[in-house]
């Protein structure tokens, strides 16, 4: 890290949960992560995305892909833009890597790992048209409320990363934490609510299982679209 770059302290945004890969898990990583990985560590300077998508095109980045329904969905509608997606897990984002691969996607890549150091130290500058949280870690023990990545210092970094007219979309099925994404992202000067409150859900978010299961234990979904001033 260059000597300006400011120093963070690290809490992990997500509990980590290994289980165990499948052999179709283990396959698709060995056949597909060539084609669709990233491999980069804090230490190699900002993402040239051009080199990485091949061509100049607006950059999506998608923090916690899970398994990828709505990563690829979204990417195969939108080949116009790139989209970089962050998870931890592999039998997720094997998931993800076949189902891109079922789409022919060539806007996708992948980067596996903490979606926090990639932050502060692999993206230029408003060089992202769009951020994606969708249904993160809710934490629920009040006393974990600090490892949430929607809160006050995280949403700074990402409003330094967006183009202005840039969005910031989240989405949780959480009410405690919708209602902390609301404060947190209207404090911050540099957003605007798209909405009145929290959004409509928009029709180029697809419903996922996950999702699914949260409408099916009755909880209300909330959408938050902030745009960068």
């Amino acid at each position: 890290m260059p000597d300006e770059e400011p120093q963070h302290r690290h809490i992990l945004t997500f509990n980590f949960r290994q289980g165990r890969n499948k052999p179709r898990h283990d396959e698709a990583f060995a056949r597909l992560w060539p084609r669709y990985g990233l491999d980069w560590e804090p230490d190699e300077g900002r993402i040239d995305f051009a080199k990485l998508f091949g061509r100049t095109a607006p950059v999506i980045l998608e923090i916690g892909s899970g398994n990828g329904e709505a990563a690829a969905a979204m990417g195969d509608a939108d080949r116009d833009r790139d989209l970089l997606a962050v998870e931890v897990y592999p039998q997720g984002i094997a998931d993800l890597m076949d189902r891109a691969e079922a789409l022919n996607l060539t806007n996708l890549r992948i980067y596996q790992g903490d979606a926090l150091p990639l932050l502060w130290n692999g993206i230029a500058p408003e060089s992202l048209d769009e951020i994606r949280v969708y249904f993160p870690d809710p934490w629920p023990k009040k006393r974990h409320h600090k490892r949430r990545i929607i809160q006050a210092e995280h949403v700074k970094t990402m409003a330094g990363l967006l183009r202005p007219g840039g969005v910031l979309h989240c989405a949780t099925d959480i009410a405690d934490y919708a209602e902390q994404m609301l404060e947190v992202l209207t404090a911050d000067e540099s957003f605007e609510n798209t909405a009145d409150g929290y959004a409509p859900r928009p029709d180029h978010r697809p419903v996922t299982k996950f999702e699914r299961r949260g409408v099916k234990a009755d909880r209300e979904i909330f959408d938050l679209l902030f745009r960068k001033r």
